[in-house]
């Protein structure tokens, strides 16, 4: 199995999906020892089981870490550790749904489509200046600035304060790759206090002098009694901000990187601008951001026959459900027009994206702007892919326009 599936080979990195498709013709689940993990290839089971309430991203809402055979997380990783477990994203139900309903008061439609105009015109204005300079590094050009600045917007995060918004959150999320090391653990520890440390004087100022940012509406938001404590306006603030860009930043390059691959893709593309939005979504499809998301078993789950007990871990392979020829015909071919999409990029269930309309915004943005500023956009040189897994990426996009 390690021999099929090497998340640490640069050659499984570099294309992963011909392994995902062994692995769904092998069986329906699999144990990886490595990481000590079941994983799960298969669209309808990567489906089910984000949607199955035996399963949780967290397990401490009803066992101790004793009880459910696990050992504590060392001490010296405790500010991550209290700033990601206060997140929604690793809670589970009372807490997650106590939390989500109060975040979504703050975090409504209308304050997603408030943004739209200044989602286009920073677009418009990055790619102009791309185009301008002949080409560039679309990475760090666009894909980047774009989503880091939208969110600090959002939450009303000054802009001279914002210069190390996009290190933090890629220290932070250097963990959650498999099996980090200790170097990674002590960066994201780091970055844990540091963050936490400017959000909790931002919360401070913002109680005094409340805005229309959504750091104002999270102090506000309070339902029959419930208000969110400061750790968790901390958490959902980090959590905004590094889901709210890491994702969107990636799925940017690695779409414009297969739109290269693939040119009667692209020259379509740019003869039908109306494609955008179904350009999106088969972009996320085709180069998945989040390959792999993990849930403990919290009550036992049989899977094909297989057994796998409490206190496992499971291993949802995204970007294989994504390749599943059960649900996309064709999926290794890259095909814009695709009607038919139920992609999983989003993840499902109660943990679905909470931004996801806000990122379809940023993407659909960026895109547009690229294609009407610099139509003759090309790829500059091979780019280097990151060294992760979980979060797949590029280290950067060299770009040519003219």
């Amino acid at each position: 199995m390690a021999a099929l599936f090497d998340p640490w080979d640069p050659a499984f990195l570099a294309d992963p999906y011909p392994a995902y498709a062994e692995l769904r013709a092998r069986g329906r689940v699999h144990w990886f020892e490595p990481t000590n993990q079941w994983l799960v290839p298969h669209h309808a089971d990567v489906s089910a089981l984000l949607r199955d309430r035996r399963l949780g991203r967290t397990y401490q809402h009803r066992f101790t870490h004793e009880e459910f055979g696990r050992s504590a997380p060392p001490p010296e990783q405790e500010p991550f550790h209290t700033l990601n477990d206060h997140g929604m994203l690793d809670l589970e139900p009372p807490d997650h749904t106590r939390i989500r309903r109060l975040v979504s008061k703050a975090f409504t439609p209308r304050t997603v489509e408030r943004l739209k105009p200044y989602v286009r015109g920073l677009a418009d204005e990055l790619a102009a200046a791309l185009a301008e300079a002949g080409g560039g590094d679309l990475l760090k050009d666009v894909a980047e600035p774009l989503p880091v600045a939208v969110i600090a917007e959002m939450l009303g995060i000054p802009e001279s304060d914002r210069a190390p918004l996009r290190p933090w959150s890629a220290d932070i999320c250097g963990m959650y790759e498999l099996n980090p090391s200790e170097e990674t653990a002590a960066k994201a520890v780091r970055a844990s206090v540091e963050f936490s440390d400017y959000l909790r004087e931002l919360i401070a100022a913002r109680r005094k002098e409340p805005g229309e940012d959504l750091i104002s509406g999270l102090i506000a938001a309070h339902d029959e009694g419930d208000r969110l404590t400061e750790q968790e306006m901390i958490s959902t603030a980090v959590l905004l901000l590094n889901a709210g860009h890491e994702a969107t930043v990636n799925a940017t390059v690695n779409g414009w990187y297969a739109l290269f691959r693939n040119p009667s893709q692209l020259e379509l593309l740019r003869a039908d601008h109306s494609l955008i939005p179904s350009a999106i979504e088969e972009l996320m499809r085709y180069d998945t951001p989040l390959q792999l998301f993990e849930r403990w078993v919290l009550d036992e789950i049989e899977i094909a026959g297989t057994t796998i007990p409490r206190g496992a871990e499971i291993a949802l392979l995204f970007g294989s459900a994504n390749h599943d020829p059960t649900v996309f015909e064709n999926p290794s071919a890259l095909d814009l027009t695709r009607a038919d999409n139920p992609h999983i990029s989003f993840s499902a269930g109660i943990h679905y994206c909470i931004g996801a309309p806000l990122a379809r915004i940023e993407l659909a943005a960026s895109m547009g702007a690229l294609l009407e500023r610099a139509p003759t956009l090309r790829l500059a040189a091979e780019p280097e892919r990151k060294p992760n897994f979980v979060i797949r990426g590029l280290e950067g996009l060299a770009v040519e326009v003219g």
